[in-house]
């Protein structure tokens, strides 16, 4: 089966061709980073507004560099929910509507479903069942996967998820838009044993997490210190090694709750290289194998809707003739 897949769930406008034979035809992206930097974040209503804009000129690229003909498609998928709302709408209609125009099923996928099965897309890719660790800018959460749709959420953040907390921690230490990346960096010039931040909740038992007070912590450290560019690179590091220590401490203990064996990690902090290294570095102790995304699919991207979407319509689901978005839906009501 073909299957097109459209993801538009934010500010990045990817769009994909998968067949369940043979495999990734082509994928292509549009990242709206240059339109919400002036702003230092992302502005809902600009966002859509450019997914109107760049969303079928992407697609007839796609089409035309995959050599993909439009009566070849025999599906579409499109990013239903979680997402802002109007974001989502455009690929919903853009993707319902040529479904119909062509004649073929749709189908609505889940953004994080996504994530979690992109590390599909890769050779070798993980076998059921593994433990999955999301970590995005919307989502952090530990998930038991048993099968496609048969997912147990262990833990996930109380308050901010961990590429949020990047983020907004860029941003006190006066970084640019995207903050994540732009601390990355600025970390690797810290001096590891400057500062010493909490690891959070990594005491209590259980598998939830927390972010929110690391950025608290940030903002009064630096307002604490000589504000010099080697002090705002040491707290930058400092802040980093709190979260990977964070993530690799609750990791270890799902692993050890489960038994289970195979360690996925999908989002787009999964790019973090020094988050790579800890947990490759862990797995490699408890005798674990560790799954990732290529990077470019662990930001959000059309490849792993469309692979999500043929999963689902190979398996007989679609959506009826309307279309529906959902800004908030919860992983445990998929099926």
């Amino acid at each position: 089966m073909r299957v097109l897949g459209i993801e538009t769930s934010c500010d990045e406008t990817g769009v994909a061709v998968y067949d369940s034979e043979q495999g990734l035809l082509g994928h292509a992206l549009y990242s709206q980073i240059e339109l919400h930097a002036q702003y230092g974040g992302v502005v809902p209503e600009l966002a859509s507004r450019d997914h109107v804009r760049k969303l079928i000129p992407l697609l007839k690229t796609l089409l035309n560099e995959s050599a993909t003909s439009t009566s070849e498609i025999e599906g579409v998928a499109y990013t239903k929910g979680p997402g802002l709302i109007g974001a989502l709408l455009v690929g919903a209609a853009v993707g319902r509507s040529l479904a119909w125009a062509w004649q073929v099923p749709a189908i609505g996928v889940h953004h994080m479903e996504g994530h979690l099965l992109a590390a599909m897309l890769e050779a070798p890719a993980p076998t059921f069942p593994f433990l999955a660790l999301l970590v995005s800018g919307g989502h952090t959460q530990l998930v038991q996967v048993a099968a496609v749709g048969k997912y147990t959420v262990l833990g996930e953040s109380v308050d901010d998820a961990a590429g949020e907390a990047f983020d907004k921690t860029a941003k006190l230490l006066g970084l640019g838009y995207p903050g994540g990346p732009a601390l990355a960096r600025l970390a690797e010039r810290g001096n590891p044993k400057a500062f010493h931040f909490p690891r959070p909740m990594t005491l209590s038992p259980g598998l939830n997490l927390s972010f929110s007070g690391l950025k608290t912590h940030v903002l009064t450290t630096w307002r604490a210190q000589n504000q010099n560019e080697q002090t705002r690179a040491d707290i930058a590091r400092a802040f980093e090694d709190a979260v990977i220590d964070t993530l690799a401490i609750k990791c270890r203990r799902a692993l050890l709750k489960t038994g289970l064996t195979s360690l996925v990690v999908a989002g787009g902090v999964g790019a973090n290289q020094r988050l790579r290294t800890r947990l490759a570095q862990q797995a490699d102790e408890m005798g674990v194998a560790v799954y990732y995304p290529r990077p470019i699919f662990c930001t959000d991207n059309g490849a792993m809707i469309a692979y999500a979407g043929t999963l689902r319509l190979t398996a007989g689901q679609c959506e009826p003739l309307e279309f529906s978005a959902r800004p908030r839906w919860p992983m445990n009501e998929l099926t």
